[in-house]
């Protein structure tokens, strides 16, 4: 599956949930979406996962494992959840000098996350840039790990965020993806589906005040390549020994790769 197609006009398009738009509305569309919902979007994740995020970011991490003295970027991080969790297991280990770079496309997501910093006293080893995920304002080579937690589906052209993700690793750097995936239990399909369709969009109206927002998460989700597919387009990229691991079924997925 690519998102890039071209229109009868020869003008690129790509996907906004189940609609085709030019490639170029995208990432304003993506903005607004996120900006309308920074202030409640975490949440909204626990109200839509009963909670079950939080154990899908711990599993990430712990995948990750991060080493002392490691640069990690986090990419469409900006609430801070995945630098937090890095930043907590390396002062586990009495790291002072790792550090964690969030990256996020939305400045309100980004501020949503400074704060969230400042009230946890959380003031050192973290970084907050307002940057584009398939631009990335970083030189090559620059850090030790990169993880990117529900935002790969949201860039326009998922080859070029991989691609980005790659140059900015230095070699032997470790790259992780957590993101909504397809289930592989067709009972727990079903339900999903109706819950997805008919529920998240109710819940979306209610607390974030945003109806159209959260039936644009369902269907991003619904666009999103499959775990063999994405472990493809992670090789195509560059990286090296894909491999994911399925989270509850396959609602969610984490993919890992190397820069060798």
């Amino acid at each position: 599956m690519s998102s890039k197609q071209s229109s009868p006009g020869g003008q690129a398009t790509t996907h906004f949930g189940f609609h085709e738009i030019a490639e170029e509305e995208k990432a304003p569309r993506v903005r607004g979406v996120f900006s309308s919902v920074a202030r409640r979007y975490d949440l909204m994740n626990d109200l839509m996962s009963g909670g079950v995020h939080r154990l899908w970011k711990d599993e990430m991490v712990s995948w990750l494992k991060p080493q002392p003295g490691w640069k990690v970027i986090d990419v469409a991080g900006g609430t801070g959840d995945i630098a937090f969790r890095i930043l907590g297991r390396l002062e586990a280990k009495g790291d002072e000098t790792g550090s964690v770079v969030v990256c996020d496309l939305t400045e309100e997501m980004l501020q949503v996350g400074r704060d969230r910093a400042i009230d946890s006293a959380r003031l050192q080893g973290l970084q907050w840039v307002c940057g584009d995920a398939q631009r990335l304002p970083f030189p090559d080579r620059s850090f030790d790990a990169y993880t990117i937690a529900f935002g790969l589906r949201n860039v326009t052209r998922i080859e070029e965020a991989l691609a980005e993700a790659r140059r900015v690793l230095k070699p032997g750097g470790r790259f992780l993806c957590l993101e909504f995936s397809h289930v592989v239990l067709p009972i727990l399909g079903r339900l999903y589906d109706a819950y997805s369709f008919q529920l998240l969009p109710r819940l979306g109206q209610l607390v974030a005040r945003d109806r159209d927002s959260y039936v644009y998460l369902v269907e991003s989700i619904r666009r999103f390549p499959s775990q063999a597919e994405l472990a493809d387009r992670i090789r195509q990229a560059g990286l090296e020994r894909p491999r994911w691991r399925n989270l509850s079924g396959g609602i969610a997925a984490i993919h890992s790769a190397w820069r060798l």
